[in-house]
């Protein structure tokens, strides 16, 4: 019979690989920010519109900072990299731009849409990149995955905590 000792070591260790790895939260935001585009390209009503832009705009404020402070360094440290995180991050200050000039405003016509329609354009664009090219390699590396997921989403929800 096990001791208590070894059920807590176990109960640890398979919280632990139950833990969502860095990747697989980070399609998570992938996936749930893509569907608040595809809401938003169906959304007819200002009130609809603005609450989905801000949503769209407080999910990639947190997990760009996630990705920046805590995902690129590690991956890039762990893989030498000297393309991809560089290229990610002037991505990121290309939405970061576009979040500037939606978040808060009142969705006022052709420009407004056009900003939030090019925004989602651009985290397509990135995400299929991130999916395809760096996720891949960070996980034939060796990082980490499912102790950086727990930095990860340790920052998520003191950001989340912050926003509201």
């Amino acid at each position: 019979m096990p001791t208590v000792s070894t059920r807590t070591a176990t109960s640890k260790s398979s919280s632990r690989s139950r833990a969502k790895d860095a990747i697989g939260m980070l399609r998570e935001d992938h996936k749930k920010v893509l569907g608040l585009f595809e809401d938003y390209e169906k959304a007819r009503s200002a009130t609809v519109k603005k609450r989905l832009v801000q949503q769209i705009c407080e999910e990639l404020t947190i997990h760009t900072q996630i990705e920046e402070e805590i995902f690129y360094p590690e991956f890039k440290a762990a893989l030498k990299d000297k393309e991809l995180v560089p290229e990610a991050r002037v991505e990121h200050d290309s939405v970061k731009a576009l979040i500037a000039q939606v978040q808060d405003k009142e969705p006022d016509g052709e420009d407004f849409d056009a900003k939030v329609r090019v925004m989602g354009e651009f985290v397509k664009h990135h995400v299929k990149e991130e999916q395809n090219e760096m996720f891949p390699k960070a996980k034939d590396s060796r990082m980490d995955l499912v102790e950086l997921g727990e930095r990860m989403a340790a920052l998520k929800e003191q950001l989340t905590l912050q926003l509201h």
